[in-house]
């Protein structure tokens, strides 16, 4: 790695960005038929908004009861019929997440080059971990770091400070890579250099602050860091 180089740690988002939130459409498919799209969607966005709620409320709960909350009411607001059985089923997978195809090969890519790399995640460390184990990441990241410790959701600084304290660095040497544009926000106003995986093909928040680099998957971050290491 080069030592001029101002990024020294890379710390990634989770839900999203390394774990395919929406992969549970699938399963979804299956249990309420036509309805499973529309189901991962209603229900990831009212588990991110119950985490800003929360926050901002100061009314801290455990991201996986919070996931729980989510999927009652996505399931109550479609009509479906949530017995005990499809909530099991449901929140099973939730703990096997399909990993985007790209990941492991850049995230070996990126500490072959002596990158330190890292998770900074909503979830708690059971649910990280056991999608890491499930995605065989096992291994390939120095600290694995969730909000659970500061019981404040992100986009909350004392979230993002969690970074830092790990890696006991500067948040300008760290690059925190997300594919949720909100969290390039929130970790660009706590001070983090910043790439927006952008999937999606989204157009930006306007809050007023943007990534320092984006691309379409994961190994657009090992671009980026060959440009900036020759700029």
């Amino acid at each position: 790695m080069d030592q001029a180089l101002p990024v020294k740690v890379i710390i990634f988002d989770a839900y999203g960005t390394l774990f395919d939130v929406y992969s549970i459409s699938q399963v979804a498919e299956e249990i309420f038929p036509g309805h499973g799209e529309r189901l991962a969607e209603l229900w990831r966005d009212r588990q991110i908004d119950y985490t800003r709620i929360r926050t901002l409320s100061d009314q801290y709960r455990d991201f996986w009861l919070i996931t729980v909350d989510a999927l009652n009411y996505a399931c109550a607001r479609l009509g479906l019929d949530l017995n005990d059985d499809r909530r099991a089923q449901l929140l099973d997978q939730y703990g096997r997440l399909s990993a985007f195809p790209e990941n492991i090969q850049t995230l070996q890519t990126l500490r072959a080059r002596g990158f330190r790399l890292g998770i900074l995640t909503n979830g708690n460390r059971t649910m990280i971990d056991q999608n890491i184990q499930s995605a065989q990441m096992t291994g390939l990241f120095d600290h694995v770091q969730s909000v659970e410790k500061v019981g404040k959701f992100k986009t909350a600084p004392q979230a993002y400070q969690l970074g830092p304290d790990a890696f006991d660095l500067p948040s300008a040497n760290i690059l925190f890579v997300s594919s949720n544009n909100w969290d390039i926000c929130g970790a660009g106003w706590f001070g983090y250099h910043t790439f927006w995986v952008n999937r999606a093909s989204l157009p930006p928040e306007q809050l007023g602050i943007g990534p320092n680099g984006q691309g379409a998957d994961l190994t657009s971050v090992v671009s980026y860091l060959d440009a900036l290491r020759t700029d």
